[in-house]
């Protein structure tokens, strides 16, 4: 689903989707395009009518992954004016992420560095703009906050959250991680 926000529909999204579970298993490297193909019912070579390459197809799963949660993270902060009611909504906004999209967390943990230098920079920059959002937020509820220590927390609260494809616990770990999550986040001091 999110692996491929404004991807459309189709065996576009399919591909997207199948190449997420495979790399995530096997890695960038581990996959070829005829294993891909097969996963997806069509020849290796049918897969260039939908992507150049495999770099490309990384690359829009990647990017489309950190557009997505840019326009969630966006969505949820203008949605109230209480920044506690926003923290909770991109808490659970990234906690849902990290239940239903485990494959994108361990395919950008891992192959990041295999994306083009253009793309890499694009997921980056959406990335550090989707982390500004939570600082923001963490500075509104903890004013004398530094910017740095804002960040570290914000980032601290994503490898939290982020843990939930690793912890096997299913549904109940990722209750949990969450309310360790906005927990840590309110009870922060300056």
């Amino acid at each position: 689903m999110a692996a491929t926000a404004g991807a459309g529909t189709g065996r576009r999204q399919q591909i997207l989707t199948v190449a997420a579970q495979l790399f995530a298993r096997h890695g960038f490297h581990g996959v070829s395009i005829a294993e891909l193909g097969a996963a997806v019912g069509v020849s290796g070579p049918a897969l260039y009518r939908h992507f150049p390459g495999k770099e490309a197809l990384l690359a829009e799963m990647l990017v489309g992954i950190s557009e997505h949660l840019l326009a969630g993270g966006r969505e949820r902060a203008a949605g109230s004016d209480d920044p506690r009611e926003v923290l909770t909504a991109l808490v659970d906004f990234q906690a849902d992420f990290a239940r239903r999209e485990p494959e994108l967390i361990i395919v950008q943990d891992r192959d990041l560095a295999n994306l083009p230098v253009a793309a890499r920079r694009q997921v980056r920059q959406l990335q550090r703009t989707y982390v500004e959002i939570w600082v923001e937020t963490l500075q509104r509820i903890h004013p004398g906050l530094s910017t740095d220590a804002a960040r570290v927390a914000a980032h601290g609260a994503f490898g939290l959250l982020n843990s939930t494809p690793h912890t096997g616990g299913g549904t109940d770990a990722a209750a949990l991680l969450r309310r360790m999550a906005v927990a840590a986040l309110t009870e922060l001091t300056s």
